[in-house]
């Protein structure tokens, strides 16, 4: 195979999922080629919109916002952490973090719950236990993506238990959290046959922002076989 890029990004689409309260997503024409010689969109979307990071500064005004981290923090090498299998709602627990952990690598967690994109049981995805948050960054890693909504429990429909522990633990360490990842299955399956994996997460450059879209990349290359 040699190497291999795989998109870990959702589309941008009018109506896709979002966050309870965040802004929904509008992907319309606002000029076209046959009315105006090109062809624009008008975007409509807040900025946890689909693939995105977080930077510090979604949960504390103190912290740093995107603009002020470094580049490095969106890049690096990847280790997955297999968490598929675990029932709807549950919290991830330290047992399963994989070794490896270090300065500058970037955290991958498959859930399986990608798999439940655009249903009504994506919200209920397993979710970082603060135990396994702060175990995360004592290992150094300050970089930590999920194929899910939220590295913390997303309410249930009606429900106001808000919880942003793993959030917390995460962002005031200074790390950058990629939500809404999809295709970690088989970064799992790479990682698992050896192959050497790194990974992009550069977001919109918003200024002073809590966050921003990104389109995800994984590049796997099965020509640097790890031992």
């Amino acid at each position: 195979m040699g190497v291999e890029l795989l998109d870990l990004s959702v589309p941008i689409v009018t109506g896709m999922p979002v966050y309870p309260g965040d802004p929904e997503v509008e992907a319309v024409p606002a000029l076209t080629a046959a009315g105006s010689g090109v062809n624009v969109l008008r975007l409509h979307m807040g900025s946890q919109s689909g693939t995105h990071v977080d930077a510090p500064f979604h949960i504390d005004d103190a912290l740093p916002r995107l603009d002020e981290l470094p580049l490095s923090r969106f890049t690096g090498p990847v280790v997955a952490m297999d968490a598929r299998g675990l029932p709807a709602r549950t919290p991830i627990g330290p047992e399963l973090l994989p070794d490896g952990l270090a300065p500058g690598v970037v955290l991958l967690i498959a859930t399986g719950w990608a798999g439940y994109w655009g249903t009504g049981a994506y919200p209920a995805h397993p979710y970082l236990a603060p135990e396994t948050a702060a175990s995360i960054v004592a290992a150094g890693v300050r970089t930590v993506g999920i194929d899910a909504l939220s590295v913390d429990r997303t309410p249930p429909p009606g429900s106001k238990d808000l919880s942003l522990a793993a959030h917390r633990v995460l962002c005031e360490a200074g790390a950058v959290i990629a939500e809404n990842l999809t295709g970690l299955d088989r970064v799992v399956a790479a990682q698992r046959a050896g192959c050497a994996i790194d990974v992009s997460l550069f977001p919109i450059a918003l200024a002073g922002a809590d966050g921003a879209p990104v389109r995800a990349v994984a590049r796997v290359d099965d020509r640097a076989v790890l031992v």
